[in-house]
């Protein structure tokens, strides 16, 4: 049995979920349409929306577009008029101007040098509502024990303030191109290191597999090996936003009732679909928790 508000907010977690599954398309994301999905009153719907979650559903919308219009811009090659008619708007010139608006910076200015602050300021309604609304509900059966072989990788250490780390992504990806690494023949993890207080203070490796040994250059790629041994794994699918949840699941729910202890190295995952090649919901991370 739900009570009257878990069955309130269920129909509002139909509209976020509609809309991502839609925002790339040519759909209807008006206030009609998406009043209907959660059997709503059209007069009501707005408000109601807005009032839950601290920002209107067409600023939502767009919020969501733009998010992925930037990750394309910072870390593809597509031309912008292609990014500006997939994210829903008629020409060149009205994406260039919505860009400028939300972050500052003409497209063709965030892709030479993205203000990554200004991005992070503008798509915080965007990031708070989907990590406290979307986070998924994971079952103990979800997780399983897989035995993970020992991986060379290549990686770059991001460390410092997280809202940088886009940067460090940029210079990764052009690595890769250079040593023709790219996802499709080499295997992607991130490392995450201890959480810390202090932004100054985060840590978080980029990897990718590697067969032989890499040539040092001035690109501050190393070479480490992820070691062999049990794994907890657990499959997330959807945005970045709600992957803390599914760590704090492992650590908090599923880790107590295992009986498993944890082994002496990092969490890590695989990232086996990308955003922004795949719209956000289709974005597939595989969690590994090393265990003894």
């Amino acid at each position: 049995m739900t009570t009257p508000a878990e069955a309130y907010f269920g129909r509002f977690r139909r509209v976020l979920e509609y809309i991502d599954t839609r925002a790339d398309a040519d759909a209807d994301l008006s206030v009609e349409a998406l009043s209907s999905v959660a059997a709503f009153s059209k007069f009501h719907f707005h408000r109601q929306f807005s009032e839950l979650f601290g920002v209107g559903v067409h600023r939502y919308v767009q919020l969501l577009r733009l998010k992925r219009a930037s990750y394309r811009l910072a870390f593809r090659g597509d031309s912008i008029l292609d990014i500006a008619l997939s994210s829903g708007y008629e020409s060149h010139e009205a994406f260039s101007r919505a860009f400028r608006k939300a972050f500052e910076q003409a497209p063709s200015e965030f892709r030479a040098g993205p203000d990554w602050e200004r991005f992070h300021q503008t798509q915080a309604p965007l990031t708070g509502v989907r990590s406290e609304h979307m986070n998924p509900a994971y079952r103990y059966e979800d997780v399983s024990i897989q035995d993970f072989p020992e991986t060379r990788v290549a990686v770059l250490e991001h460390r410092g303030d997280p809202r940088r780390l886009g940067d460090s992504i940029r210079r990764f990806i052009e690595w890769r191109k250079q040593n023709r690494l790219p996802p499709r023949v080499s295997a992607t993890f991130n490392l995450f290191h201890e959480p810390t207080e202090s932004p100054e203070d985060f840590r978080l490796d980029l990897c990718a597999a590697i067969s032989s040994d890499i040539v040092p250059d001035s690109s501050g790629v190393t070479q480490k090996s992820i070691p062999a041994g049990r794994c907890a794994v657990l499959r997330h699918v959807g945005s970045d936003d709600t992957l803390g949840a599914a760590i704090r699941y492992l650590y908090s729910t599923w880790l107590p009732k295992s009986g498993e202890e944890p082994r002496d190295f990092p969490l890590f995952a695989r990232r086996v679909r990308f955003f922004p090649d795949v719209p956000e919901h289709e974005a597939v991370t595989e969690i590994y928790l090393p265990v003894l």
